[in-house]
């Protein structure tokens, strides 16, 4: 399934803080924590918990949050399907990036380990 430029347009413009929230129900009805939810995201942005929480606060768009981050050089190795989507499959780059942090939330959420999540 590929993206379509209006679907990648609406991903853009989306406030992180919209979805910030959502992550955070996510992985604590699952047993997680915010901590642990904290690490997946530095490890993906390089932000840690207060470059994360000015951004919360500026309510950035997705854009400016990943045009800010340092992505991980081993987040290529994020793979699967996400929201329908299999992410090797995402042509824009700027999506790709948000279903990278979908689906490391997505593990999180369902008990995978740390160490795999984190691709270490």
């Amino acid at each position: 399934m590929q993206t379509t430029d209006k679907h990648n347009e609406r991903i853009a413009k989306m406030i992180f803080t919209s979805v910030y929230p959502h992550y955070i129900t996510k992985v604590q009805s699952k047993g997680r924590t915010i901590e642990e939810l904290h690490q997946v995201i530095e490890w993906l942005t390089g932000f840690d918990a207060k470059k994360l929480q000015e951004l919360i606060d500026e309510k950035v768009t997705f854009e400016s949050f990943f045009q800010m981050a340092k992505l991980h050089p081993n987040a290529h190795l994020i793979t699967g399907k996400i929201c329908g989507y299999d992410i090797e499959q995402i042509d824009n780059p700027l999506t790709k990036q948000v279903r990278y942090l979908d689906k490391l939330v997505d593990e999180l959420a369902k008990g995978r380990k740390m160490e795999k999540i984190l691709r270490s």
